[in-house]
C-alpha cells in the first residue's frame, strides 16, 4: 500500500496522486499545471505512469488545477471510471470543454504565425471531442454514499464547502487483512461562505493529505467584507459611472449574484442595470440552480422565501457576443460581472477597453490576482495598461475587496485537522513552500502532529 505524489507539491496547481493498492492503481486528481508558459509546457509531457494501467480515478472537484488533464489522460489510453460528486460531473461538462476550446484557439493562433514562418504546426493539448469523450467516463456519487470502487477499496465523499460539489475524499483500504483510512482534503472551503456548507469534519484517519493554500494567512470576517462591498456600491451610485467586476465563473460569480439578491434593497441595486456577461458563468449558475438541495440552510431558507437565489429583477444574461457588445453602449448605471477573474482574458477586457479610461468608472476586484496578470497590474495602481496592442490610460477608481476566498485560511485548516481524534500523519500539498512551512509549524505546535511536506515523485508507504 503506497501513495506517490505527482503534482501540487510545493505549488498550488497540477494536483495528482497515485495510490498503489496490491495489483490496483488508483489516481486521485489529474489537474492542469498553471502559471506561465514554461511551467504550462509540462502539461504535454508524458504521464509518470501508464494511463491504460490505471484502474480508477477519483476527483475532488471541478477546478481545472484538479481536473484539467483528465481529457489528456483519456486521450492517452485511460478508459476506466472517474468517480466524483454529481454536481462536479455537471460542472466538468462545462469547464473541460471550455479548457479544450481555449487550447484549440491558442494553437490556432500560434499555427497561423508558424505557417507563415514555415515552422511545423502544433496540436492542442486536447480537443473538445476529447473533453466530451471524458464526460462519458464520469460516475456520479452523492455525499456520504459508500461505494466499493475497487476490490477492498471503499470511497466516501464528504462536503468540502469549496465550490458546488467539492469533496473531501475518504478511502478505506483493506489489503492483506489490514485496513487503513486515507483522507484527501481536496480544497477546503472558507467557513461562512455564501451558499455552501462549511467543510465537514472527520474524526478518524491513518493518513491525511491536506491542502495548504492559505496556510500562512488569515481572512477577514465575512460581515466586514460584505459591509465593504455595500459601502462601495452605495458610494459610487451617486457618481453614476459603470462598475466592472471581474469574477471567476464558478463560485465567485454565484456568490455575488446571491449576495446582490440578499442586499438588493439595502444597497440600492434596483437603481442599476445588472449584467452577467459570461456564457460559461451563466451555464455554471444554471448548474448551481439544479443542485439547490446541497445549499447550506441560509441559502435554502432564502430560496423558500424569495425564490431562486440568482433571480434578480434587473439581471440581464449576456450569452451571445452581440449581447456583450450592446453593453458597451451604456455610459452609466451598469454593474457588469464578467470573466476572466484576473482580467487575463474573456469579455472583461472589452469592458475595460470601453470604461477603464473614464474617471467616473469603477473596477471592483473581488478575487485573488496573481503576479503578472492584468488584474494584478490594476490592483497595484498601473497608470496605463495594454489591450490588444493599444495603450489605455487607467482613470477608473479601483476598489480591492479583501476577505473573499473560497479556501480555508490557516485557522480554518488547523481547526479542521483538530477534529481528528487520533492525530494522524499529515502530508501537506497544494501550497507554496512558505505557506506549507508555517502551517506545518502550527500543526506541530498545536497537536504534536507528524507533518511532512510532499516532494515531487515522493513515495510514501502506508
Amino acid at each position: 500500500m503506497e501513495i506517490e505524489f505527482l503534482g501540487a507539491t510545493r505549488e498550488v496547481t497540477g494536483s495528482c496522486y497515485l495510490l498503489h493498492i496490491g495489483n490496483y492503481r488508483l489516481l486521485v486528481e489529474c489537474g492542469l499545471i498553471q502559471g506561465g508558459f514554461e511551467h504550462e509546457k509540462k502539461n504535454a509531457d508524458p504521464f509518470l505512469f501508464t494511463p491504460a494501467k490505471i484502474d480508477a480515478v477519483v476527483l475532488t472537484h471541478a477546478h481545472i488545477d484538479h481536473s484539467g488533464r483528465l481529457p489528456l489522460l483519456v486521450r492517452r489510453g485511460y478508459d476506466g471510471p472517474i468517480y466524483t460528486h454529481r454536481a462536479t460531473v455537471d460542472l466538468c461538462a462545462i469547464m473541460l470543454e471550455d479548457s479544450a476550446y481555449l487550447n484549440e484557439k491558442e494553437v490556432e493562433f500560434q499555427n497561423r504565425k508558424r505557417e507563415r514562418k514555415g515552422l511545423p504546426l502544433l496540436e492542442p493539448l486536447y480537443s473538445r471531442d476529447d473533453a466530451r469523450a471524458t464526460q462519458k467516463q464520469f460516475r456520479a456519487l452523492d455525499y456520504h454514499q459508500c461505494e466499493e470502487i475497487l476490490p477492498g477499496l471503499v470511497l466516501t465523499l464528504h462536503d468540502a464547502g469549496h465550490i458546488l460539489g467539492s469533496a473531501i475524499v475518504e478511502l478505506t483500504v483493506t489489503e492483506q487483512g489490514q485496513t487503513k483510512k486515507i483522507v484527501f482534503s481536496g480544497d477546503l472551503g472558507h467557513c461562512g461562505a455564501p451558499i455552501l456548507h462549511d467543510p465537514e469534519v472527520l474524526t478518524d484517519a491513518d493518513l491525511v493529505v491536506m491542502e495548504s493554500t492559505y496556510g500562512d494567512r488569515l481572512h477577514r470576517p465575512w460581515d466586514e467584507t460584505w459591509q465593504e462591498v455595500g459601502e462601495i456600491l452605495s458610494s459610487v451610485r451617486t457618481g453614476r459611472g459603470n462598475v466592472l467586476i471581474p469574477a471567476f465563473t464558478v463560485g465567485r460569480t454565484q456568490e455575488l449574484l446571491y449576495i446582490f439578491n440578499r442586499y438588493f434593497d439595502e444597497w440600492g441595486l434596483g437603481a442599476w442595470q445588472l449584467f452577467l456577461d459570461s456564457p460559461m458563468g451563466i451555464e455554471a449558475t444554471e448548474v448551481y440552480q439544479r443542485h439547490a438541495r446541497i445549499y447550506d440552510h441560509h441559502a435554502r431558507e432564502f430560496e423558500q422565501q424569495h425564490g431562486a437565489l440568482f433571480d434578480l429583477p434587473n439581471l440581464h444574461l449576456s450569452r451571445r457576443s452581440d449581447d456583450s457588445m450592446m453593453i458597451n453602449q451604456i455610459r452609466s448605471g451598469a454593474i457588469i460581472i464578467a470573466g476572466s477573474g484576473m482580467c487575463s482574458g474573456g469579455r472583461i477586457k472589452h469592458h475595460l477597453k470601453h470604461n477603464v479610461w473614464r474617471e467616473e468608472s469603477h473596477l471592483l476586484i473581488v478575487g485573488f490576482q496573481a503576479k503578472g496578470t492584468l488584474g494584478r497590474a490594476l490592483v497595484d495602481g498601473a497608470p496605463r495598461i495594454r489591450l490588444w496592442g493599444e495603450t489605455v490610460n487607467v482613470k477608473a477608481q479601483v476598489h480591492t475587496v479583501g476577505g473573499l476566498s473560497a479556501h480555508a485560511d490557516q485557522q480554518g485548516l488547523i481547526e479542521w485537522y483538530g477534529h481528528f481524534k487520533n492525530r494522524p500523519r499529515v502530508v501537506l500539498v497544494h501550497g507554496e513552500p512558505e505557506a506549507m512551512e508555517l502551517l506545518a509549524l502550527r500543526l506541530r505546535q498545536d497537536f504534536r502532529a507528524d507533518v511532512r511536506m510532499a516532494e515531487f515523485q515522493e513515495k510514501l508507504s502506508l
